[in-house]
């Protein structure tokens, strides 16, 4: 061989090597073929195969695409036709909060008091050392017109303070031993009077039954969660995200522990956990913080940051539940005279804070339930919509229990987003007690919006949804918000209106691609699209195509995020 066939012959194995190094570096790390992918992008709604390198998704489309990224290293799935979706995003969630709880005594909702009490004597017995018995879950409406009262809990746990928070975390019961402990009396004034209060009998004692800001009072007051708590509970409730393929969520309030929110959030980043990108809140806990909330939650989103944490966002709590009787109405509640709800704020504070985030470019989202309260939120947005109509500022409205005909086209007008946990828009059977006709007839009105053109999120709010961590679904979620009914029962009774029964698509959208704009993360997160963060679901069934009935039995087969893979479900 002369010496210019061998300089050939070494070039052309060089570039060869060459070649093979190129095709390897830019080679996939995953590739998921033969799945049904249902993107959320509407320039490409459905595809067959998503690659992914390092954090992020590089090919959406067919396999043969697909397969031209594959490399020595890639990690080759073969989805057998199952639904690849964006990641799951929960819009309105308490992680840090219902971390807290992720311990404590957990009852069933849809249990009788008989059920509770025994709960709380179980749970009694199993702590022994406990200086403090804490836990949530109970529906106050069930124990009728009294509420709660502590001697339900007396007979059983006397010597030592029991405090039980409701399912919404709007109110706790108490016995004794906890209103002794914190010298609650006859003559203990109430917060706000009719809506912050202790229930009190013909005597003047309290009941053991604590409203809105008084419920939270006694948490403090007895000291029942530590950092530590926290930071564990943290870490199982982030876990049971993933395992229902949530990869990113809105936290609207770590209620009661703003002041170990940075650490907790800091330590669990530290400690690998953070298995869920979030973006926060700051919320004013009254009208003595509404005239500095702008300045404080521009603080938070300064000192509360991470990696995958920011909060930066203004949560305004304005009232309470129809089931409290303290959501702010335009009429009185059914057999309360006098009672029509209250908000929190004035129109002129709600007014104030809103303007004056809008000026500042910060995002709000306001807890609204009843018609009321509704109405003076979209008030103080049409004012903050003229004063400041360049602003970046998004607004969302959660909740959204009961809308006036009036106001929907509002939501559309004024480009406000609905925010709703569909888990609720089952059959209110409590909460129809309370109102008017009228009034039920205009719960959950999703459809309604969403043909308005409102760009419609949901979430769980978590732990405060009523179904403890079931209520972190989305597709339990999905399938109630489709069928308006208790999932897997045909013949239960339906959610009036029918009407506002929502389609799979839209609900799904919902979790993912209108929650990722709530966050204003849409141009990183809530669709596979090329350049977006690899954050995927996959359900072992289309629920697209099931029966409605049995999207809740749909489960997850993997969760990945940033690219990992943050939940698989153990080999059986």
């Amino acid at each position: 061989m002369n010496n210019r066939v061998a300089a050939a012959l070494a070039g052309l194995a060089l570039l060869s090597a060459c070649g093979e190094r190129t095709a390897e570096k830019e080679a996939a790390d995953f590739v998921f073929t033969n799945a049904a992918v249902y993107t959320a992008n509407e320039e490409q709604p459905w595809a067959e195969a998503v690659a992914i390198k390092g954090d992020e998704i590089v090919y959406v489309g067919n396999a043969a695409g697909a397969e031209a990224l594959v490399g020595a290293s890639t990690i080759r799935s073969d989805v057998r036709g199952q639904l690849l979706l964006p990641g799951f995003i929960d819009s309105h969630v308490h992680p840090v909060a219902g971390g807290a709880y992720a311990t404590a005594l957990s009852l069933d909702t849809s249990g009788s008091v008989e059920d509770w009490v025994a709960a709380i004597a179980d749970y009694a017995a199993e702590n022994k050392d406990a200086p403090v018995l804490f836990g949530y879950g109970f529906l106050a409406t069930t124990f009728g017109p009294v509420g709660p009262t502590r001697q339900l809990i007396d007979d059983i746990v006397p010597n030592r303070p029991v405090l039980i928070m409701d399912e919404g975390f709007h109110a706790a019961w108490a016995n004794t031993a906890a209103l002794e402990a914190l010298n609650i009396t006859q003559d203990t004034p109430d917060p706000v009077p009719g809506f912050s209060y202790y229930k009190r009998d013909a005597d003047g004692d309290a009941t053991g039954y604590l409203l809105e800001g008084t419920a939270g009072m006694a948490m403090d007051g007895l000291d029942v969660i530590t950092e530590e708590i926290v930071v564990e509970g943290l870490g199982i409730v982030l876990d049971i995200m993933n395992a229902y393929g949530v990869t990113a969520a809105f936290d609207a309030g770590v209620i009661g522990y703003e002041h170990i929110a940075a650490s907790v959030l800091k330590r669990t980043e530290e400690n690998d956990d953070l298995t869920v990108r979030l973006v926060g809140s700051y919320r004013p806990r009254g009208p003595e913080d509404a005239g500095d909330a702008v300045d404080n939650v521009l603080q938070w989103g300064r000192m509360i940051r991470g990696e995958r944490y920011r909060y930066n966002v203004l949560k305004i709590m304005d009232d309470g539940t129809v089931e409290g009787r303290t959501a702010a109405m335009f009429e009185d509640y059914q057999g309360e005279p006098g009672n029509s709800g209250e908000t929190v704020f004035t129109q002129e504070e709600m007014t104030s804070m809103v303007v004056g985030a809008a000026g500042n470019n910060v995002d709000v989202h306001i807890h609204a339930l009843g018609e009321r309260a509704i109405h003076e939120a979209l008030n103080a947005i049409e004012a903050a919509r003229q004063t400041a109509p360049e602003s970046s500022t998004r607004y969302a409205i959660c909740h959204i229990q009961v809308i006036t005909d009036e106001d929907l086209p509002r939501f559309s007008e004024l480009d406000v987003i609905a925010q709703g946990t569909p888990l609720w828009a089952s059959y209110d059977t409590y909460g129809k007690q309370f109102v008017s006709d009228d009034q039920f007839r205009r719960f959950w009105r999703f459809k309604s919006l969403k043909d308005l053109g409102v760009r419609l999120s949901f979430g769980s709010d978590f732990p405060a949804s009523g179904a403890g961590t079931l209520g972190l679904s989305p597709v339990v979620q999905i399938e109630i918000g489709h069928t308006r009914q208790n999932p897997g029962e045909p013949e239960a009774p339906i959610q009036p209106r029918e009407t506002e029964r929502l389609d799979v698509e839209s609900l799904v959208r919902g979790f993912t691609i209108n929650a990722a704009y709530q966050m204003h993360m849409e141009d990183e997160i809530g669709s596979i699209e090329v350049g977006k963060k690899a954050d995927l679901v996959i359900l072992d069934e289309n629920i697209f195509e099931i029966d409605a009935y049995d999207i809740h039995k749909a489960e997850v087969v993997l969760t990945m995020m940033d690219g990992d893979i943050v939940y698989k479900p153990a080999a059986e």
